[in-house]
């Protein structure tokens, strides 16, 4: 008997997942992680080989941004050597992807493209169902499903034009490049998913596309991330200057901390309850799927954060350091009001206050990753039955696990 690509011998039903959450989430093979908290770092080297005095004022000034890529060839010129790649404002030959100077880059790399899948493979019958019938659900259940489509599926825009017109410029490293170029590609399949989920029901896709605009919860929250991209695609922005350089981490902060750390995961949480209480089943599956995608691209983005720091020790002020706090307080307070908006009314077992309670969780843990302090002391997850899927410490554990049903390409059947 052959199969499809997306089958095996005992294929599971539909809406329980290609892979059940107790093993994605407990399998081995942590891709590497910077610690947010180095030992004092040796004075970083500049590209004509002086060192970078300790009070941060230093001639970087005149080495404004780094390579592109888009260099004209230089015929005969050396070799890159691992000591010669950075982050950022680096010269090196940005097109030599080796040898490999973060190992952990390349291997979250790898780590993303071995869990690889397609909307298309996760069964919709059950859902579609469950939503045509006029008793399935309640009117808040359907809520919750609209407004996370709505806000989902700009999000997962933004980020991706984050990425490309954005940050991508700014990093001046080719396998950490290699990654955002794979997390790129997720960022347009998820807005895949969402759009599928959308035709599946049968939904209208002016309301869930342009609810961005229409619903003031969900547009605060674009509101909130859009400037941080305006300013670093300016064609007239460069790296280079401490100035500049804190702008570009503050952005990073801004998306991978906040914006997926915190803005994604009230939705996840509504979400997967569903699943949990076997409704929408389809659509929780989905989100199981992105949500772990999300979760390597928020640890890439903060083992980024961590090596910047390390090779720019002068960026980490205590003043940038409490500005980045008051970021993540906000983006608290504003995540808290999307709560409320989504479920004015208890549902699921849920209700808006826990969920201010698991905010002020998960804030304390996103700073800790970066090496700022924690901001709520005391906080604890209202959602123990989230732990497995959620917590922080199994975050760093299950990115080696892969669909197990999905084939690539080298061992699939075309007849």
């Amino acid at each position: 008997m052959r199969l499809r690509a997306h089958e095996t011998v005992d294929h599971v039903r539909p809406g329980q997942g290609l892979v059940g959450n107790a093993a994605l989430m407990s399998t081995a093979g942590a891709a590497p992680v910077v610690n947010p908290n180095p030992v004092p770092a040796q004075p970083t080297l500049l590209d004509d080989g002086a060192p970078v005095p300790a009070s941060g004022h230093n001639h970087t000034e005149q080495h404004t941004g780094g390579a592109t890529g888009l260099e004209s060839l230089e015929v005969g010129a050396g070799r890159v050597r691992v000591d010669d790649k950075r982050i950022i404002n680096c010269h090196a030959d940005l097109n030599q992807l080796v040898p490999f100077k973060y190992e952990w880059a390349w291997q979250k790399y790898l780590d993303g493209c071995a869990n690889h899948w397609m909307p298309q493979e996760i069964n919709m019958n059950a859902d579609i169902a469950l939503w045509k019938d006029p008793n399935g659900l309640t009117d808040d259940e359907r809520t919750i499903i609209k407004r996370n489509l709505g806000f989902f599926s700009t999000a997962d825009s933004l980020v991706a034009n984050n990425l490309v017109l954005a940050v991508y410029r700014h990093i001046t490293n080719p396998e950490c490049r290699q990654y955002l170029l794979r997390q790129a590609f997720e960022e347009a399949l998820h807005t895949h998913a969402y759009q599928y989920v959308v035709e599946s029901l049968g939904l209208d896709e002016g309301e869930i596309f342009n609810m961005y605009r229409e619903v003031p919860s969900v547009a605060r929250k674009a509101e909130w991330a859009l400037p941080y991209t305006q300013y670093l695609a300016d064609p007239h922005f460069h790296t280079g200057t401490p100035e500049n350089d804190r702008k570009l981490l503050r952005e990073l902060v801004a998306f991978y901390v906040i914006f997926e750390g915190i803005f994604f995961y009230v939705g996840f949480v509504q979400v997967l309850s569903m699943g949990r209480r076997n409704k929408m089943t389809g659509t929780a599956e989905q989100f199981q799927y992105i949500l772990r995608d999300e979760s390597m691209h928020m640890n890439f983005g903060i083992d980024v954060i961590n090596q910047i720091k390390i090779e720019n020790p002068h960026l980490w002020s205590e003043a940038f350091k409490q500005e980045l706090i008051e970021m993540i307080r906000d983006a608290v307070e504003l995540e808290s009001q999307y709560a409320h908006d989504t479920m004015p009314r208890g549902v699921l077992g849920l209700n808006a206050p826990m969920f201010e309670d698991y905010l002020r969780f998960i804030a304390n843990r996103r700073c800790a990753q970066i090496g700022l302090p924690e901001q709520y002391p005391g906080a604890t997850n209202p959602f123990p039955w989230m732990s497995e899927v959620l917590d922080l410490k199994k975050e760093k554990n299950f990115f080696e696990t892969r669909v197990t049903e999905y084939q690539t390409g080298g061992s699939l059947s075309w007849d």
